[in-house]
């Protein structure tokens, strides 16, 4: 019997999100999410694939390593228990893979090291990855597990977009340079687009605007990504749902000598009090538009500054790609919010960018074409898959072919 199942793992600081994949279709065997991880509250939401019925389980869940038992469980339920050798491989998100890691990597003790190694760069989100990865070799030591790095995808930067212009000793020293994050999205969403336009990845340019509560833009050139917005940690860049996004870093001094705040005030001040719900107090763009609509101030100003800081990425990435192909939106905003797409791309129509109205309002599943017949720049929204695109990765890999 051939092994063709993927199960995917993104183990947050207090949840675990997974999904086991059937790579002979890509299709869904089960689906779940633990939360609250440590907290008397916990919650498991497991979702069997080909219409099973939702199962949820209440109650304390310890740690991470009882989250896992337990997900172990409910597949084991549905029979795709973690024992089945129909299991081809185990794939972990890792957010932060520095410079070493370029590619999905299969995971030994020297890798489980540098990932731990680089937790000073990444201090929110390694620890909880290597905590569902050392969980997961506790359950299934003899299965190959597989690390997919959110900043892979980034490192084919030239220097020149990589480097911050800060003395190179000091900033090697500390390992601090741009590294951008989103990676498995923007990797899958400009393959998905080429497709689209009926084109090989090594043929198009195109603007990947990765708009969820966190957010980044990237441009891909021939499939290479050659910049990205987030840098260093994923704060830099556009407006986010908490995230400030780009400030003057002298903001940060000023705050701290003239505001008397602490550099951890500073830091949850950018990372969870800033960006849209800094601006208004919502971060959901469905009720700042309803906010809108009904004539509030505060509501409109935040959806100015995020449009307007979007629009200039949009303008830079045209610059540094020269030719554009596509121009593509996805993830929960960019999928599903035709007014903050519309709004980014008015006034460029000289850059050839535009999207038809009714083609952007219409509701629709799956990657589609929002821009007029005959557009110079092709406007697209492609729904981003970041777990099949860790599974396809992984399984490849582990020799299970590209899938």
């Amino acid at each position: 019997m051939t092994a063709t199942r993927v199960l995917v793992i993104n183990s947050g600081s207090s949840s675990v999100k997974y999904q086991l994949l059937d790579m002979r279709d890509h299709s869904r065997l089960a689906v779940g999410l633990v939360e609250r991880i440590g907290e008397r509250s916990s919650r498991l939401r497991h979702t069997p694939g080909r219409g099973g019925e939702v199962r949820e389980r209440t109650g304390p869940i310890a740690d991470h390593a009882s989250a896992l038992k337990s997900v172990a469980e409910e597949l084991a339920a549905d029979g795709l228990g973690l024992d089945s050798p129909e299991l081809a491989a185990i794939g972990h998100r890792v957010v932060h893979g520095g410079k070493r890691f370029t590619e999905p990597t299969v995971i030994d003790e020297p890798v489980l090291k540098e990932i731990e190694r680089l937790i000073p760069v990444a201090p929110l989100h390694n620890p909880a990855n290597l905590t569902g990865i050392r969980t997961a070799l506790a359950l299934r030591p003899d299965l190959p597990q597989v690390a997919v790095f959110d900043t892979a995808f980034h490192t084919t930067m030239p220097e020149a977009a990589a480097r911050y212009a800060i003395d190179v000793e000091t900033a090697d020293a500390h390992r601090v340079r741009r590294y951008g994050f989103h990676g498995t999205s923007h990797a899958y969403v400009s393959r998905e687009t080429a497709k689209l336009l009926g084109r090989a990845p090594q043929e198009v340019n195109v603007i990947v605007l990765h708009l969820g509560n966190g957010a980044s833009a990237s441009a891909v050139r021939g499939g290479r990504c050659v910049d990205t917005s987030m840098g260093l940690t994923p704060l830099e860049g556009l407006v986010m749902g908490t995230r400030s996004g780009d400030v003057d870093p002298a903001v940060v001094f000023h705050l701290k000598r003239v505001g008397g705040m602490s550099a951890d005030e500073i830091d949850v001040l950018l990372n969870t009090r800033s960006g849209l719900v800094g601006l208004c107090g919502d971060n959901d763009m469905r009720e700042i538009r309803r906010r809108i609509d009904e004539g509030d101030e505060r509501a409109q100003l935040a959806f100015d500054v995020y449009i307007h800081r979007l629009k200039k990425y949009i303008g830079a990435y045209y610059a540094v790609l020269g030719r554009v192909d596509a121009v593509v939106f996805t993830a929960g905003v960019g999928e599903n919010a035709a007014p903050v797409r519309e709004a980014a791309l008015a006034g460029l129509e000289g850059l050839g960018l535009e999207v038809d109205p009714a083609l952007n309002t219409a509701r629709a599943d799956g990657p589609r074409v929002i821009s007029p017949e005959g557009a110079r720049v092709v406007v697209a929204v492609v729904p981003t898959d970041e777990e099949l695109e860790i599974a396809t990765q992984t399984y490849a890999l582990v020799g299970g072919g590209s899938a």
